[in-house]
């Protein structure tokens, strides 16, 4: 009767550290994010390891791209800074600290040759 108790005891702690472990994997989830340009033509991309901005004109069409980042807390937006990318071998980078709630951040890339800014989901750290 002894190892019995001791048996259930020891499979509800497996089982409890088993549903802990599954519970926390979704906090240690890809951080990362990225918004593409249509037709192959770019992307940017938030690194979080480091918190760095990646800009990359993707198609050598003669034009390059832009990309930026914009911060909103209390219903006020803020330019943060534009990044361009192309006529040069590899992506641009930018560096920069993104914070915690209550501060969120979009980024957005648009073609240099035409069109308007694709932006993609506001998000913070």
């Amino acid at each position: 009767m002894i190892k019995s108790k001791f048996t259930q005891f020891a499979m509800a702690g497996a089982a409890a550290v088993a549903i802990m472990a599954g519970s926390t994997s979704p906090a240690m989830a890809d951080t990362n994010k990225i918004v593409y340009l249509p037709d192959g033509r770019g992307y940017i991309k938030f690194i979080d390891d480091g918190d760095v901005f990646q800009i990359c004109d993707t198609k050598a069409d003669g034009y390059g791209v832009t990309g930026r980042l914009e911060s909103r807390i209390g219903g006020i937006n803020k330019m943060v800074w534009y990044e361009e990318d192309g006529g040069d071998a590899g992506c641009d980078k930018h560096p920069y600290n993104i914070g915690n709630f209550p501060t969120e951040y979009q980024m957005g890339i648009k073609w240099n040759g035409g069109g308007g800014y694709h932006e993609g989901d506001w998000f913070n750290e």
